[in-house]
């Protein structure tokens, strides 16, 4: 039979798309990410005796004393008659954002070690340490809070959206000024100083004894662009129905967190190295 009598080969089948992969980039920054909390897990509440239980002790105990403190200098909080609550509505909202701002600036050392392995980026040190500590802040407030109300008897009718609003803006202001800080503390030792100096009075400025309609009019004009005291009215707004906090600006907080962050994320991206290094 001649070759052109000859039927065709059958031609090869096409390649079948491949299925999606089990290590995909998201679900590897996962896993990452919940290696990095497990380890800081252990490194940080592991080595001090009681744990998980200390860090929602040692907020107990400063909520009493501040309480116990002014009880004794004034007759009755801003807001309500409970002065434990007043307080643990202040320092629990700004001392969020003080341990998610600390936790951002120190998350570069702390994975150091880690950051030789491809699959460890800065942003999972960032992510994996902010998101134990909510999870830790949460479960103090929420022990705390039920604590103050089971035993003081105080009545209490919560209202989540400006609670959560607080502290997302509280949560977004702290990575933002923690990823900025960090970088410049790592770079100069002097910057390192001066931070420890300047963020001392910030504490007294968001509000965390007062409330902003206490204060005189020239006060007011100058803390209003403190977003920490939008924060700790937000927070207390959630707890007292007849406080309306009318003069906290939401586009204003949000977009001077998303501001931070951004230059954050410009300034690490470009000389997170540079710290390793150091």
């Amino acid at each position: 039979m001649s070759d052109a009598a000859m039927p065709d080969s059958p031609s090869p089948a096409p390649a079948l798309p491949a299925g999606p992969s089990l290590q995909t980039p998201s679900l590897g920054a996962l896993r990452t990410i919940l290696a990095l909390i497990i380890r800081e897990m252990g490194t940080t509440y592991g080595r001090s005796p009681g744990g998980y239980v200390w860090a929602v002790m040692e907020s107990v105990g400063i909520v009493a004393i501040m309480a116990i403190v002014f009880s004794f200098m004034v007759r009755t909080p801003s807001l309500g008659t409970s002065f434990l609550l007043f307080y643990a509505t202040g320092w629990l909202s700004f001392g969020y954002y003080d341990t998610i701002e600390g936790k951002t600036r120190r998350s570069l050392r702390s994975v150091s070690a880690l950051m030789s392995y491809p699959r460890v980026t800065w942003l999972d040190a960032v992510f994996s340490r902010t998101i134990l500590a909510t999870l830790t802040e949460v479960t103090s407030m929420i022990i705390i809070f039920g604590g103050i109300v089971a035993f003081t008897k105080v009545h209490v009718t919560l209202d989540l959206l400006p609670i959560l609003n607080a502290l997302a803006i509280a949560w977004l202001l702290g990575i933002g000024v923690g990823m900025i800080a960090g970088l410049l503390s790592a770079l100069s030792q002097l910057f390192a100083l001066f931070w420890r100096v300047l963020t001392r009075p910030l504490m007294i400025a968001s509000g965390i004894f007062f409330i902003y309609e206490d204060l005189p009019a020239l006060a007011r004009d100058v803390l209003w662009w403190n977003p920490l005291f939008h924060v700790t009215a937000l927070f207390r707004a959630g707890f007292y129905g007849t406080y309306d906090a009318d003069f906290v600006s939401l586009p204003y907080c949000f977009g001077v967190a998303l501001v931070l962050i951004l230059f954050g994320l410009i300034f690490m991206r470009s000389y997170y190295q540079m710290v390793l290094e150091r």
